[in-house]
């Protein structure tokens, strides 16, 4: 990356969560290995066939499984090791359609579709670099839409706001390893995501600072000092991602991990969630929420159920 980048050329990268595997390919090969990609309207990909009502059955484990993982996480929380960790879960769907199919019906800014493996429809941009200034826009707190004052129940929820003020301090922290005037520009603003069973309301933030001029030349670099991304583990970073190893009974993989295009002078990144998985023809959605010593267990339980979804135009 930072000799690509350094020399002014075009390419996709994906990293794992674990930074186990590293995929760098220049922009014009991603086709001839399968993979699609959609970053906020730039694309490889061809024009989507005729419409298909995208529909998806889930199977989510037990909420007897889930609620061991989760006192394993309030646990450590009780004694002081983190104070938000991010817990995810593996739920076995059924789909209507293939998940070529599914990437060029869904809607989202960061879409990824790669090799017939995985597929991502992500809402959550990792950064964004552009003439000197990288920015991040932390995503914590979601709420159904349809339910009455909606908006006003998820701006005065307050452990939704205890975990989001913990992800923007967070990033502003991570920010701060590789740029100079980090600021906050804007502070929980709310998002509406469309999906094919609900939609929902979604709290975001903007944070930026200013990069050093040589940034292209240590661009990877740069990129691995922030990872992985804060708002898919916790806070403190380090102690919970142990926790999440201990708590969570299956692989991310690349669930959570972050993809990304540089284009030759700015570079535009998304967050590896909204995912479906598919294993030797069984399909895994990944999904997860912050857990906090305010969770309520059967709420957290619904909020990875509601999050398995379609985003829809």
């Amino acid at each position: 990356m930072n000799i690509m980048a350094g020399n002014g050329e075009s390419f996709l990268f994906i990293l794992d969560y674990r930074l186990k595997t590293a995929i760098l390919l220049p922009i014009e090969e991603c086709l001839k290995y399968g993979i699609l990609f959609d970053i906020e309207g730039v694309s490889n990909a061809p024009e989507s066939a005729d419409h298909i009502d995208i529909q998806l059955k889930k199977n989510p484990i037990p909420f007897a499984e889930y609620l061991k993982s989760f006192q394993q996480i309030q646990t450590a929380i009780q004694k002081g090791n983190s104070y938000l960790a991010n817990l995810t879960c593996s739920t076995p769907i059924e789909a209507n359609a293939s998940l070529s199919e599914i990437f060029g019906q869904s809607a989202a800014p960061y879409k990824l579709l790669f090799m017939n493996q995985f597929l991502v429809f992500s809402p959550e941009c990792f950064v964004k670099i552009s003439q000197g200034k990288i920015s991040t826009f932390p995503m914590k707190g979601t709420i159904d839409a349809s339910l009455d004052r909606a908006e006003e129940l998820l701006m005065h929820n307050e452990k939704e706001t205890a975990e989001h003020a913990t992800i923007v301090d967070l990033l502003r922290n991570d920010l701060s390893r590789v740029a100079s005037n980090v600021q906050v520009e804007k502070y929980r603003y709310i998002e509406r995501i469309n999906t094919s069973g609900k939609s929902l309301l979604q709290m975001s933030s903007v944070i930026s600072g200013d990069l050093p001029p040589s940034h292209r030349d240590t661009l990877g670099d740069l990129i691995l000092e922030l990872l992985p991304a804060g708002s898919i583990c916790g806070a403190p970073k380090q102690s919970t991602l142990n926790i999440i190893e201990k708590a969570e009974s299956h692989e991310r993989g690349f669930y959570t991990g972050v993809f990304g295009i540089f284009d030759g002078e700015s570079l535009n990144s998304g967050v590896m969630i909204r995912f479906i998985e598919n294993q030797g023809g069984q399909l895994f959605y990944k999904s997860g929420g912050g857990i906090t010593a305010k969770s309520d267990p059967w709420e957290e339980y619904q909020e990875l159920i509601d999050k398995i979804y379609v985003p829809l135009n």
